[in-house]
Protein backbone atom coordinates (compact mmCIF):
# COMPACT_ATOMS: atom_id res chain seq x y z
CA UNK A 1 0.00 0.00 0.00
CA UNK A 2 0.89 3.51 -1.14
CA UNK A 3 0.88 5.38 2.06
CA UNK A 4 -0.66 9.02 2.33
CA UNK A 5 1.76 12.01 1.05
CA UNK A 6 1.42 13.65 3.79
CA UNK A 7 3.35 11.10 5.59
CA UNK A 8 7.31 11.23 4.93
CA UNK A 9 10.14 9.65 5.95
CA UNK A 10 13.38 11.91 7.91
CA UNK A 11 16.54 9.62 8.10
CA UNK A 12 17.33 10.40 11.55
CA UNK A 13 18.48 6.92 11.89
CA UNK A 14 21.76 6.14 11.91
CA UNK A 15 22.83 4.90 8.82
CA UNK A 16 25.91 4.21 6.80
CA UNK A 17 27.42 6.38 4.88
CA UNK A 18 27.43 6.80 0.77
CA UNK A 19 29.67 5.84 -1.36
CA UNK A 20 31.12 7.15 -4.71
CA UNK A 21 33.06 3.54 -5.39
CA UNK A 22 31.01 1.63 -8.57
CA UNK A 23 32.72 -1.47 -8.01
CA UNK A 24 30.65 -3.27 -5.67
CA UNK A 25 27.41 -2.97 -8.26
CA UNK A 26 30.08 -3.33 -11.12
CA UNK A 27 30.86 -6.71 -9.32
CA UNK A 28 27.25 -7.59 -8.92
CA UNK A 29 25.85 -7.02 -12.82
CA UNK A 30 29.17 -8.73 -13.70
CA UNK A 31 27.71 -11.61 -11.56
CA UNK A 32 24.47 -11.89 -13.37
CA UNK A 33 20.97 -12.30 -11.66
CA UNK A 34 20.29 -8.76 -10.98
CA UNK A 35 16.70 -7.46 -10.27
CA UNK A 36 16.60 -3.96 -10.68
CA UNK A 37 13.91 -1.56 -8.54
CA UNK A 38 13.78 1.76 -10.10
CA UNK A 39 11.98 4.80 -8.40
CA UNK A 40 11.26 8.62 -9.18
CA UNK A 41 15.16 9.54 -9.22
CA UNK A 42 16.03 7.52 -12.42
CA UNK A 43 13.48 9.87 -14.12
CA UNK A 44 14.70 12.94 -13.16
CA UNK A 45 16.81 13.50 -15.60
CA UNK A 46 14.35 13.26 -18.30
CA UNK A 47 12.76 16.55 -16.91
CA UNK A 48 10.50 14.70 -14.58
CA UNK A 49 11.04 15.74 -10.87
CA UNK A 50 10.82 13.00 -8.12
CA UNK A 51 8.93 13.44 -4.69
CA UNK A 52 11.61 13.60 -2.66
CA UNK A 53 15.18 15.06 -2.02
CA UNK A 54 16.16 18.50 -2.61
CA UNK A 55 13.49 19.92 -4.68
CA UNK A 56 11.49 17.10 -4.60
CA UNK A 57 7.46 17.97 -5.32
CA UNK A 58 5.98 16.50 -1.95
CA UNK A 59 7.55 20.12 -0.82
CA UNK A 60 4.73 21.67 -2.74
CA UNK A 61 2.58 19.44 -3.90
CA UNK A 62 0.20 16.97 -2.32
CA UNK A 63 -0.42 14.02 -5.07
CA UNK A 64 -4.58 13.13 -5.42
CA UNK A 65 -5.43 9.85 -2.77
CA UNK A 66 -7.93 7.23 -3.95
CA UNK A 67 -10.19 8.50 -1.25
CA UNK A 68 -10.26 12.18 -2.56
CA UNK A 69 -10.67 11.22 -6.40
CA UNK A 70 -13.58 8.54 -5.36
CA UNK A 71 -15.24 10.86 -3.07
CA UNK A 72 -16.49 13.10 -5.25
CA UNK A 73 -16.75 15.00 -9.04
CA UNK A 74 -15.29 18.30 -7.76
CA UNK A 75 -12.29 16.52 -6.62
CA UNK A 76 -12.01 14.47 -10.27
CA UNK A 77 -12.52 17.41 -11.94
CA UNK A 78 -9.29 18.74 -10.16
CA UNK A 79 -7.60 15.99 -10.90
CA UNK A 80 -8.18 15.24 -14.51
CA UNK A 81 -7.71 19.01 -15.77
CA UNK A 82 -4.61 18.86 -14.26
CA UNK A 83 -3.38 15.55 -15.74
CA UNK A 84 -4.85 16.29 -19.17
CA UNK A 85 -2.49 19.24 -19.24
CA UNK A 86 0.83 17.01 -17.52
CA UNK A 87 0.32 14.43 -20.16
CA UNK A 88 0.67 16.85 -22.99
CA UNK A 89 4.19 17.39 -21.28
CA UNK A 90 4.42 14.17 -19.58
CA UNK A 91 3.99 12.27 -22.55
CA UNK A 92 6.73 14.23 -23.98
CA UNK A 93 9.75 12.91 -21.75
CA UNK A 94 12.66 10.89 -23.57
CA UNK A 95 14.70 8.08 -21.70
CA UNK A 96 17.58 9.07 -20.11
CA UNK A 97 21.46 7.69 -19.84
CA UNK A 98 19.78 5.75 -16.72
CA UNK A 99 17.15 4.04 -18.50
CA UNK A 100 19.49 3.44 -21.44
CA UNK A 101 21.54 1.47 -19.06
CA UNK A 102 19.14 -0.80 -17.66
CA UNK A 103 18.08 -1.51 -21.12
CA UNK A 104 21.45 -2.43 -22.22
CA UNK A 105 22.07 -4.85 -19.00
CA UNK A 106 19.14 -6.77 -19.69
CA UNK A 107 20.02 -6.91 -23.57
CA UNK A 108 23.59 -8.22 -21.87
CA UNK A 109 21.85 -10.87 -20.02
CA UNK A 110 22.70 -9.96 -16.43
CA UNK A 111 19.52 -9.09 -15.38
CA UNK A 112 16.55 -11.49 -13.96
CA UNK A 113 14.15 -8.79 -14.07
CA UNK A 114 12.81 -5.19 -13.16
CA UNK A 115 10.40 -3.29 -11.44
CA UNK A 116 9.78 0.07 -11.59
CA UNK A 117 7.51 2.26 -9.16
CA UNK A 118 7.55 4.93 -11.98
CA UNK A 119 4.35 5.07 -13.94
CA UNK A 120 6.31 6.75 -16.84
CA UNK A 121 7.29 4.42 -19.43
CA UNK A 122 10.83 5.38 -19.78
CA UNK A 123 11.80 1.91 -18.73
CA UNK A 124 10.01 0.18 -22.09
CA UNK A 125 10.70 3.38 -23.99
CA UNK A 126 14.10 2.66 -23.50
CA UNK A 127 13.96 -0.55 -24.54
CA UNK A 128 13.37 -2.88 -21.65
CA UNK A 129 11.17 -5.75 -22.02
CA UNK A 130 8.82 -7.40 -19.44
CA UNK A 131 9.02 -4.33 -16.89
CA UNK A 132 6.54 -5.10 -13.82
CA UNK A 133 4.75 -1.44 -13.66
CA UNK A 134 4.62 -1.94 -9.85
CA UNK A 135 2.17 0.99 -9.35
CA UNK A 136 0.57 0.84 -13.06
CA UNK A 137 1.11 3.43 -15.98
CA UNK A 138 -0.15 6.79 -16.79
CA UNK A 139 -0.78 6.04 -20.77
CA UNK A 140 -3.56 3.51 -19.56
CA UNK A 141 -7.07 4.75 -18.36
CA UNK A 142 -9.54 2.28 -16.53
CA UNK A 143 -13.26 2.37 -15.61
CA UNK A 144 -13.88 1.82 -12.02
CA UNK A 145 -17.37 0.64 -12.81
CA UNK A 146 -16.57 -2.58 -15.71
CA UNK A 147 -12.80 -2.18 -15.46
CA UNK A 148 -12.50 -1.49 -19.35
CA UNK A 149 -8.99 -0.58 -20.23
CA UNK A 150 -8.69 1.81 -22.45
CA UNK A 151 -5.73 3.82 -24.00
CA UNK A 152 -4.18 7.49 -22.60
CA UNK A 153 -4.56 8.68 -25.89
CA UNK A 154 -7.76 8.19 -26.44
CA UNK A 155 -9.14 9.63 -23.34
CA UNK A 156 -6.81 12.59 -24.05
CA UNK A 157 -8.61 12.89 -27.72
CA UNK A 158 -12.11 12.92 -25.91
CA UNK A 159 -10.89 15.69 -23.17
CA UNK A 160 -9.56 18.19 -25.81
CA UNK A 161 -12.88 18.14 -27.60
CA UNK A 162 -14.83 18.34 -24.56
CA UNK A 163 -12.84 21.53 -23.77
CA UNK A 164 -12.15 23.34 -26.77
CA UNK A 165 -9.85 26.15 -25.80
CA UNK A 166 -8.34 24.54 -22.58
CA UNK A 167 -4.78 26.07 -22.69
CA UNK A 168 -3.62 27.02 -19.35
CA UNK A 169 -0.09 27.31 -18.48
CA UNK A 170 2.02 25.58 -15.60
CA UNK A 171 5.46 25.72 -14.60
CA UNK A 172 5.84 22.24 -13.30
CA UNK A 173 5.12 18.57 -14.15
CA UNK A 174 4.54 16.20 -11.09
CA UNK A 175 6.05 12.34 -11.00
CA UNK A 176 2.37 11.33 -11.02
CA UNK A 177 2.12 13.31 -14.21
CA UNK A 178 -0.23 16.45 -12.12
CA UNK A 179 0.24 19.63 -13.13
CA UNK A 180 0.20 22.87 -11.09
CA UNK A 181 -3.20 24.63 -12.11
CA UNK A 182 -5.34 26.77 -9.47
CA UNK A 183 -8.93 26.51 -9.48
CA UNK A 184 -9.44 29.62 -11.83
CA UNK A 185 -7.27 28.10 -13.91
CA UNK A 186 -9.58 24.57 -13.92
CA UNK A 187 -12.74 26.73 -14.43
CA UNK A 188 -15.22 24.87 -15.59
CA UNK A 189 -12.98 21.97 -17.15
CA UNK A 190 -15.18 19.13 -18.23
CA UNK A 191 -14.98 15.24 -17.31
CA UNK A 192 -15.67 12.65 -19.59
CA UNK A 193 -17.22 8.92 -18.31
CA UNK A 194 -16.57 5.40 -19.47
CA UNK A 195 -18.08 4.50 -23.32
CA UNK A 196 -18.58 1.60 -22.29
CA UNK A 197 -20.71 2.13 -19.48
CA UNK A 198 -20.81 5.78 -17.94
CA UNK A 199 -18.57 5.14 -15.09
CA UNK A 200 -15.61 6.86 -13.22
CA UNK A 201 -12.91 6.87 -15.23
CA UNK A 202 -9.29 6.70 -13.32
CA UNK A 203 -5.84 6.58 -14.82
CA UNK A 204 -4.73 2.85 -14.81
CA UNK A 205 -2.30 3.94 -11.08
CA UNK A 206 -2.09 3.17 -7.68
CA UNK A 207 -2.82 6.23 -6.07
CA UNK A 208 -1.32 7.35 -2.42
CA UNK A 209 -3.55 5.41 -0.34
CA UNK A 210 -4.85 2.49 -2.95
CA UNK A 211 -3.16 -1.30 -2.92
CA UNK A 212 -1.08 -2.19 -4.96
CA UNK A 213 -2.47 -5.37 -6.91
CA UNK A 214 -1.96 -8.78 -4.82
CA UNK A 215 -0.79 -10.22 -7.64
CA UNK A 216 1.40 -7.98 -8.64
CA UNK A 217 3.18 -7.96 -5.17
CA UNK A 218 3.31 -11.69 -5.35
CA UNK A 219 4.76 -11.53 -8.59
CA UNK A 220 7.51 -8.95 -7.42
CA UNK A 221 7.95 -11.26 -4.71
CA UNK A 222 8.61 -14.20 -6.55
CA UNK A 223 11.46 -12.17 -8.60
CA UNK A 224 12.91 -11.45 -5.80
CA UNK A 225 13.15 -15.13 -4.72
CA UNK A 226 15.20 -15.80 -8.03
CA UNK A 227 17.44 -12.86 -8.18
CA UNK A 228 20.88 -13.48 -6.71
CA UNK A 229 21.00 -9.32 -5.75
CA UNK A 230 18.78 -6.64 -6.06
CA UNK A 231 19.98 -3.02 -7.65
CA UNK A 232 17.60 0.09 -6.31
CA UNK A 233 17.84 2.63 -8.71
CA UNK A 234 16.45 6.59 -7.98
CA UNK A 235 14.32 5.10 -4.85
CA UNK A 236 14.05 6.74 -1.72
CA UNK A 237 12.37 3.61 -0.08
CA UNK A 238 10.01 5.48 1.64
CA UNK A 239 7.24 3.55 0.78
CA UNK A 240 6.27 -0.20 1.77
CA UNK A 241 5.49 -1.05 -2.13
CA UNK A 242 8.79 -0.66 -2.69
CA UNK A 243 11.10 -1.07 0.77
CA UNK A 244 9.15 -4.64 1.40
CA UNK A 245 11.36 -6.09 -1.46
CA UNK A 246 14.46 -4.97 -0.08
CA UNK A 247 13.54 -6.34 2.98
CA UNK A 248 12.76 -9.45 1.58
CA UNK A 249 15.98 -10.00 -0.46
CA UNK A 250 17.83 -8.47 3.07
CA UNK A 251 15.78 -10.84 5.05
CA UNK A 252 17.34 -14.07 2.59
CA UNK A 253 20.56 -12.53 2.22
CA UNK A 254 20.79 -11.67 -1.15
CA UNK A 255 22.75 -8.32 -1.41
CA UNK A 256 21.17 -4.63 -1.95
CA UNK A 257 23.15 -2.26 -3.96
CA UNK A 258 21.52 1.30 -4.25
CA UNK A 259 22.50 4.13 -5.87
CA UNK A 260 20.50 7.02 -4.87
CA UNK A 261 21.89 10.63 -3.95
CA UNK A 262 19.69 10.96 -0.70
CA UNK A 263 19.99 8.38 2.10
CA UNK A 264 16.99 5.58 2.00
CA UNK A 265 14.57 4.11 4.21
CA UNK A 266 16.61 0.87 2.45
CA UNK A 267 19.95 1.63 3.50
CA UNK A 268 20.40 -0.57 6.55
CA UNK A 269 19.68 -2.98 4.58
CA UNK A 270 22.08 -2.26 1.72
CA UNK A 271 25.84 -3.99 1.11
CA UNK A 272 26.28 -0.45 -0.59
CA UNK A 273 24.61 3.09 -1.59
CA UNK A 274 26.00 4.91 -4.12
CA UNK A 275 25.16 8.84 -4.31
CA UNK A 276 26.54 9.44 -7.23
CA UNK A 277 24.07 10.75 -10.61
CA UNK A 278 22.39 7.56 -11.87
CA UNK A 279 23.11 8.96 -15.97
CA UNK A 280 26.36 8.92 -15.49
CA UNK A 281 27.14 6.11 -13.08
CA UNK A 282 25.13 3.58 -15.26
CA UNK A 283 26.88 4.42 -18.13
CA UNK A 284 30.34 4.34 -16.46
CA UNK A 285 29.18 0.40 -15.07
CA UNK A 286 28.61 -0.08 -18.73
CA UNK A 287 32.01 0.88 -20.23
CA UNK A 288 33.83 -1.16 -17.12
CA UNK A 289 31.84 -4.15 -18.52
CA UNK A 290 31.84 -3.20 -22.09
CA UNK A 291 27.81 -3.39 -22.56
CA UNK A 292 27.39 -1.09 -25.67
CA UNK A 293 24.52 1.66 -24.78
CA UNK A 294 21.51 1.89 -26.69
CA UNK A 295 19.81 5.19 -27.52
CA UNK A 296 16.44 4.81 -26.61
CA UNK A 297 13.61 5.49 -28.93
Amino acid sequence: MRMRPTLSWTPTENLPPGSTQLQPVADALAAGGVLVLSGAGISTESGIPDYRGEGGSLSRHTPMTYQDFTAGAQARRRYWARSHLGWRTFGRARPNAGHRAVAAFQRHGVLSGVITQNVDGLHQAAGSLDVVELHGSLDRVVCLSCRTLTPRHELARRLEEANPGFEPSAAVINPDGDADLTDEQIGDFRVVPCTHCGGILKPDVVFFGENVPPARVEHCRALVQAAASVLVLGSSLTVMSGLRFVRQAAQAEKPVLIVNRDPTRGDRYAHTRVTLPLGAALTSIADQLNIPMGTGE
